[in-house]
């Protein structure tokens, strides 16, 4: 029997969100943000975080610093029953933040990488990560010190019999290379949203993008926000619709489709179902500031999927 349901090997760091930033940020100025947030952020942790609160057993390794934002990241984590025990802490090292200003339709993101960079497949138990049904990898471009052994990672994975996904998120020096058509080969299920997919095969749509991506991927699945997501494979396409509910916060949305997709897709359910629960998810997490606080009160999360389950009752 496999340890874990899933594991991942990625970044850990905490998401500082300023809300109503203004539009401009002229020099030599105070400017006053309505609101803040710190809360558990990195594509990876909020994945491993949100997949362990619906239920998956969850593996999980990193690297943080020797500092309080490293602490609280990493029980923030573990609170969510993650199993943490392979994140190691850097001595003389800064744990990565990332500052979100949020404003009312579009948004800013500046983060320091600090101890983001450091993973490496030397650091990596394999075993561990290979003790699991299904790896999972977010963040392919923010993971530099990793992201040259990524497809020789992923190779290891799918050997020892794992099924593997990979969120790429953005590409913060927007040229959308660096690996990522041999990493593709050893993923079995994308998880993109619509502009990264466009940019990676230079399309203008997004149904040409996700077609171009399933010549190479069994199942590119695609985030649509407001509009949902589809999936593809090979000639086969599908879509499900988005819930329109009240948002408080975007960020997270497409991390926590990631999570609810992927603990339908280990169930063994159809494309259908794994949509519906990764939009399902998405929308739980918009409710609240942050990619996780939706998701850390247990209350809120289980009286919000039963209530809206009803809407992908067809597919759930």
């Amino acid at each position: 029997m496999c340890q874990f349901d899933v594991t991942i090997a990625g970044e850990l760091n905490l998401d500082l969100i300023l809300y109503d930033v203004p539009e401009e940020i002229p020099r030599e100025r105070e400017l006053l943000a309505s609101d803040l947030n710190l809360t558990l952020g990195s594509s990876s942790a909020i994945v491993a975080h949100n997949l362990a609160s619906l239920g998956s057993r969850v593996g999980f390794v990193s690297c943080i610093g020797d500092d309080s934002f490293g602490e609280l990241a990493l029980a923030r984590l573990a609170s969510a029953q993650v199993d943490v025990s392979k994140v190691s802490t850097l001595p003389d090292r800064k744990t990565g933040l990332t500052v979100i200003m949020q404003r009312d339709s579009w948004r800013n993101m500046i983060t320091y990488s600090g101890t983001i960079f450091d993973l490496r497949i030397e650091s990596l138990d394999l075993d561990y990560l290979s003790s699991a049904k299904h790896f999972h990898l977010s963040s392919y471009y923010l993971q530099r010190g990793l992201r040259p052994d990524v497809p020789i990672l992923l190779k290891k994975m799918k050997s020892a019999g794992l099924t593997t996904s990979l969120d790429c998120n953005d590409d913060p020096d927007d040229r959308w290379e660096g690996g990522i058509r041999e990493t593709l080969r050893y993923v079995d299920v994308f998880l993109p949203n619509a502009r990264e997919a466009m940019r990676l095969t230079r399309s203008e749509d997004v149904h040409t993008a996700a077609k171009e991506l399933a010549r190479t991927v069994p199942l590119v699945v695609v985030k649509l926000g407001s509009e949902g997501a589809l999936a593809r494979r090979r000639d086969e396409q599908w879509s499900s619709p988005a819930l329109r509910i009240e948002v408080t916060d975007p960020v997270g949305a497409g991390d926590s489709f990631d999570a609810g997709f992927l603990h339908e897709y280990l169930r063994g359910s159809d494309v259908n179902s794994c949509l519906a629960a990764g939009n399902l998810a998405g929308a739980l997490s918009v409710t609240c500031a942050g990619g996780t606080e939706a998701f850390r009160d247990a209350r809120h999360r289980e009286r919000f999927l039963e209530e809206h389950r009803a809407f992908y009752a067809r597919d759930l």
